[in-house]
């Protein structure tokens, strides 16, 4: 008969009361990682229940977040703010335990996971955020910046193929102090795994520079503890820790079956499984001597306390430092940031240039990058192109794990989650490029920092048909309209330096959600402007071009596409026309203005509209009606000179003005 751990049999009777009264979830991996999780948690973890804000934790990730019974059945058990009354509401609307472990909804959740594959890039992200603070801000007996970054996964995490991307780079880079548990149970929802899984998953984390560690009895908390001493004792190579365990263990018929896996075990199962176990309590009730040996707080709180000494010893003899560590763990900016960039903004408007917008970013990045020590910058291998190198750039090499620059090579997926580690894990604000085309690789972790509400910056370049001779697979027509469909994600597309100066800083302004900016490849007009008008950038949109009395009609442009809305509008007044230009750089940002500056900037009465922009038209029509036009671009583009491409689509002054004419 099998050994079962007491203290791990908690959590499986946790789990499986609990997914059994939600009659919805999934009890087979809390019950194989129970073990896992007592060996780690009550062995390794330094933590404190009662801050799970203490900023030298150490950071657990269950990548595979559908075993969400699992962490909080931990959290409750070690004494977090999650009480057995959560734990009864699992899965229910407005409750602190949802199906999958949520960020800023759970206390003690690191962040929120469930999509495969992306919960062991956040803890990447982590592990690399750590190693990086602890050598800006350590100093020589004072390692405020020292704890690990621990990771759960399943097969479903090594399967989908952003593990490959995020474990690749941690071993390239060495991130010793990141530890992964992999729940190797060979089963999924559709059966054994062997199928269609067949990695030899040990050789290649080898391949990749990680140490393995093979543990034959996962559900054998002695063997698995043994193991993370030998994963901790390297701190030259990221760990994976193999743990061969049984899904649904202690389950006498659904256990090492697909039976457990998403599905309740079932009452008479249940009380099979308490038997086999010897769990001789009811549902939810956790004896006394359990709750006591599992209990961090005390631990918890002295381990904080001892931290706090000796931060207050470093403030004493580092006062500027430790002020700056506590700044940028808040995830306060600057006092001053907003006047400097207010005044940097409306310099360059006293300074026309024509550029790409592209360089007008790497011109704003210069600008704030010596103001801000907490940009950490990066490029999916296009850096050149992305201009995301700013003069205080020091790239990051591998084993040397200081700088502020992260080369991600060709990985757009593991760049995007592993910004939201780095971001989560607190004292760096990071920012990292792509074409804009590639905006698509990395949607679904764009999704999660949105999801999340947290200010992720993401950077698109080479944004429409302007990319030219690489053609249509290069040239991005529906990625703007489909980012602008993300909810509380804010698109900016400006259409000069100045809009995109502007543009950055409420980027880097706003707190409760991301931010992306798309940028063109090509050199933009710059349009004019009053100093008011440089202040209403920052409103999303915004009157450029106005005329007396009410208007005739309203362009509406963005990015590139300003300039034509601009000279078209000079064309039409020739024409005895009265035309309004509106420069809408962010929807999202409009949008959350009250009504009666919409109005101003949008009169409803004003029913003659044309929105002119270089991509799909579908979200325009909100803002022109039935009634109005908008000249965009509904097929794929094509190779060639991207001023011919221009022409060939109708991005041209006079045939913009042919369809403000055609509302009038």
């Amino acid at each position: 008969m099998a050994k079962y751990n007491e203290l791990a049999n908690a959590i499986r009777a946790l789990s499986m009361d609990s997914v059994q009264k939600a009659n919805s979830g999934h009890p087979g991996a809390p019950l194989g990682m129970a073990d896992m999780a007592e060996a780690l948690w009550r062995g390794f973890m330094r933590h404190n229940p009662k801050n799970p804000k203490w900023p030298n934790r150490d950071r657990f990730v269950l990548s595979n977040g559908h075993a969400s019974m699992l962490i909080y059945s931990v959290l409750h058990l070690t004494g977090y703010d999650l009480s057995i009354e959560d734990l009864k509401q699992f899965r229910q609307l407005g409750s602190k335990t949802p199906g999958h472990p949520e960020y800023g909804e759970v206390p003690g959740v690191e962040t929120t996971t469930g999509p495969l594959g992306q919960g062991i890039a956040n803890a990447v992200g982590m592990a690399l955020a750590e190693a990086v603070l602890a050598k800006q801000f350590n100093r020589e007996g004072f390692d405020i910046v020292d704890h690990y970054t621990y990771a759960f996964l399943g097969d479903g995490c090594l399967m989908e193929g952003i593990s490959h991307e995020v474990c690749s780079l941690a071993g390239t880079l060495g991130l010793g102090k990141l530890i992964a548990l992999y729940d190797s149970n060979g089963i999924s929802i559709d059966g054994e795994v062997k199928g269609w899984f067949g990695d030899d998953t040990a050789e290649r984390f080898r391949a990749y520079h990680w140490q393995v560690i093979e543990v034959a009895d996962g559900n054998d908390a002695d063997q698995v503890r043994a193991a993370i001493e030998l994963a901790r004792a390297d701190l030259t190579r990221p760990s994976l820790i193999v743990c061969h365990t049984e899904i649904g263990h202690g389950s006498p018929n659904k256990g090492g079956k697909s039976a457990s896996h998403g599905a309740p075990l079932g009452d008479e199962e249940i009380a099979l499984t308490r038997k086999q176990i010897g769990w001789n309590y009811p549902p939810f009730e956790i004896p006394e001597h359990v709750y006591k040996a599992w209990n961090a707080v005390e631990k918890g709180e002295k381990l904080e306390a001892e931290w706090n000494a000796l931060f207050d010893k470093y403030a004493a003899a580092y006062p500027e430092l430790a002020a700056e560590f506590k700044r940028r763990i808040a995830g306060e900016l600057p006092a001053d940031l907003a006047d400097k960039a207010r005044k940097f903004a409306l310099d360059l408007q006293q300074n026309p240039a024509k550029i790409a917008t592209r360089k007008a970013g790497q011109n704003a990045l210069d600008f704030f990058a010596p103001l801000l020590p907490e940009f950490i910058g990066g490029s999916a291998d296009l850096a050149p192109s992305n201009l995301t190198m700013t003069k205080e750039s020091e790239s990051i090499a591998p084993h040397v794990i200081k700088g502020n620059y992260i080369h991600w090579g060709v990985r757009e997926f593991a760049m995007a989650a592993c910004m939201n580690g780095i971001l989560l894990h607190g004292g760096f604000r990071p920012y990292g490029g792509t074409f804009l085309i590639f905006s698509e690789y990395a949607r679904n972790a764009i999704r999660m920092s949105a999801l999340m509400k947290i200010p992720t910056l993401y950077v698109f370049t080479h944004d429409s048909i302007g990319v030219g001779e690489d053609g249509p697979t290069h040239e991005p027509v529906e990625q703007t309209a489909t980012l602008r469909m993300v909810p509380n994600l804010d698109t900016w597309r400006p259409c000069d330096q100045v809009e995109t100066a502007a543009a950055w800083t409420c980027m880097l302004e706003r707190k409760d959600g991301p931010s992306d900016i798309v940028l063109t490849r090509q050199g933009l007009e710059q349009m004019p402007r009053t100093e008011a008008q440089v202040d209403a950038i920052a409103k999303g949109g915004y009157v450029l071009k106005d005329c007396a009395g009410t208007p005739d009609l309203i362009i509406i442009g963005t990015g590139s596409e300003v300039a034509l809305a601009f000279h078209a509008a000079e064309q039409l007044e020739q024409e005895g026309k009265k035309v309004r230009v509106v420069s809408m750089p962010c929807v999202e940002v409009f949008e959350r203005q009250d009504a009666a500056y919409q109005e101003s900037v949008l009169p409803k009465a004003v029913r003659a509209r044309v929105a002119v922009e270089a991509g799909v038209t579908q979200g325009w029509y909100k803002y022109v009606g039935m009634d109005g036009a908008v000249l965009g671009l509904d097929t794929y583009g094509a190779s060639g000179p991207a001023d011919k491409l221009f022409v060939k689509f109708g991005f041209t002054v006079e045939n913009l003005v042919k369809v403000c004419r055609s509302v009038l």
